[in-house]
């Protein structure tokens, strides 16, 4: 048994079942045992868009240039980056950014909440002194551009399910007769979710984190002009139902078998948090899939550059390319979404 499956059963056996949402934090952020503690596995349980070809991170440094002109190039100015990963795609930004000019006006941020990953930026974008953000403290002082690849997926959802007569159950981790971890329905009807689900739809998911972002960046807005710019998989136009999915070693496993040892994710629902930031009177574009997003900022001029530069490793610059703008692949399951202050015209790519 884990320690952190020890803690989960001691937790519950205390307190009683837990909601998913508090579960999935637990696995994730438990400072003792949690995943984001101890193992976090870009590379070894996922992979994301900046690991699998440098043109990710380079066409969104460009398109980062493209809105920082936009507003006036303000100096100074922050440029944020939420759960940065080990720095792969700040890094490939700047170098972008930096190449044409105008990168050295920009202080960097970013909100990373794993020590493990936080360490590997410091050592990889050093050059850039970038400075470390708890909880967007600081968002808002200066004009800003705020980016965040894949950090959605992982905010924690609750889960409920229609229950018939009882109306909306919330889906709970309790304990089977046998001591171990299993999912079950609490027993107390919900009764906020009118507006969340489609009709005849019978489960759904709710991050409450979409709430606080979104009041987090009105709050911001409200003292500097800036965009956020937030990139992940999830349907475009409605609730997502029980997409909880653990990850380990590249092989989907079960949300219960690994506490604290497997990644936890779930569809990002953009359509919620496009009305959520709507309802704060924030500027909304998009979602947009991927791929034409970034076809629409160069990604075909780019890898062709980088082809002609590179010819020994033409297919590997050309499938990387791929995998990000297939509808089949990258491109089609994950979507683009700006937050914007209001009164700002429509970003690039949109």
């Amino acid at each position: 048994m884990t320690g952190l499956k020890a803690k989960l059963k001691t937790l519950i056996e205390a307190g009683g079942p837990l909601p998913v949402s508090a579960y999935m934090n637990t696995c994730l952020h438990d400072p003792e045992f949690g995943y984001y503690a101890t193992r976090p596995g870009i590379g070894r349980d996922f992979i994301t868009g900046p690991e699998i070809s440098q043109v990710f991170g380079e066409l969104l440094g460009l398109w980062i240039l493209h809105e920082w002109q936009a507003l006036g190039a303000p100096n100074p100015f922050d440029l944020v980056e939420v759960g940065a990963g080990r720095g792969t795609m700040m890094n490939d930004m700047m170098r972008a950014i930096s190449s044409v000019g105008g990168g050295e006006r920009f202080r960097l941020s970013i909100s990373e909440a794993s020590p493990v990953y936080a360490a590997a930026q410091k050592a990889r974008l050093s050059e850039f002194h970038p400075d470390f953000l708890g909880a967007f403290e600081t968002l808002g002082e200066r004009p800003f551009l705020l980016v965040a690849n894949e950090w959605l997926d992982c905010l924690p959802a609750r889960q409920f399910v229609k229950g018939g007569d009882e109306g909306w159950l919330e889906r709970v981790v309790g304990l089977s007769e046998e001591g171990e971890l299993t999912f079950g329905l609490a027993t107390d009807k919900v009764e906020a979710l009118s507006g969340e689900a489609a009709d005849g739809q019978t489960s759904i998911e709710v991050q409450p984190a979409l709430d606080t972002l979104c009041e987090t960046l009105a709050t911001a807005f409200s003292r500097a002009p800036g965009r956020a710019l937030l990139i992940d998989y999830g349907p475009a136009g409605y609730a997502p139902g029980d997409t909880l999915r653990a990850f380990k070693d590249g092989a989907q496993v079960s949300p219960l078998a690994m506490p604290g040892e497997s990644d936890l994710t779930v569809d990002v629902d953009f359509a919620r948090l496009a009305r959520l930031a709507k309802k704060r009177g924030l500027g909304v574009s998009g979602p947009v899939e991927q791929g034409p997003f970034l076809m629409a900022l160069g990604a075909e001029a780019r890898m062709q550059t980088l082809i002609k530069a590179n010819p020994d490793r033409a297919e590997q610059i050309y499938e990387g390319v791929k995998r990000l703008v297939d509808p089949a692949e990258l491109g089609g399951r994950f979507k683009v979404i700006c937050l914007s202050a209001p009164g700002l015209p429509p970003p690039a790519g949109f």
